[in-house]
């Protein structure tokens, strides 16, 4: 079975990349969001659509600061504690945007918030896991591209 990669340079690959897993990200977190507020797709919907807006908004603005934060620091390389530093300021971020958007959507208290949040960290560190896998097997980078090289005849 031939497996057809496409290609495409560094920009394309961010924004396809951001659109599939955004819009996939919505749907499967409307489903989440109504099994945890006993609620309706018309309910979860435009919430899981306010979430994933202000995540790639926070996702934008929370690493040209980091990145700043690195070139004042004069960071030349991201090592595990730097990485473990990104992920935990950029899920603490996140975290502080979306319990009051659960709060408000849904007319929860903080601790139902959290645990909606909690619910949904732990579904996107698999999503992203997942859906990044998928997408590196399809969508290379022309420079991960090698053509097969055909054998001898």
């Amino acid at each position: 079975m031939e497996v057809t990669l496409i290609s495409l340079s560094p920009l394309k690959r961010r924004i396809v990349y951001v659109s599939l897993f955004e819009a996939l990200a919505i749907l499967l977190s409307t489903l989440i969001l109504m099994g945890l507020s006993d609620g309706s797709a018309q309910n979860s919907l435009p919430v899981a659509v306010i979430v994933s807006a202000a995540a790639v908004l926070w996702n934008y603005v929370y690493n040209l600061g980091f990145e700043a934060w690195e070139r004042r620091n004069q960071l030349m390389t991201r090592t595990l504690r730097v990485r473990c530093i990104h992920a935990i300021g950029f899920e603490g971020g996140l975290l502080l945007l979306c319990l009051p958007i659960y709060m408000l959507w849904y007319d929860v208290g903080p601790l139902v918030a959290l645990g909606m949040e909690i619910t949904l960290m732990v579904f996107f560190l698999f999503y992203t896991f997942v859906f990044t896998l998928g997408f590196d097997k399809v969508f290379t980078l022309p420079q991960h591209y090698r053509p097969l090289e055909t054998a001898p005849e």
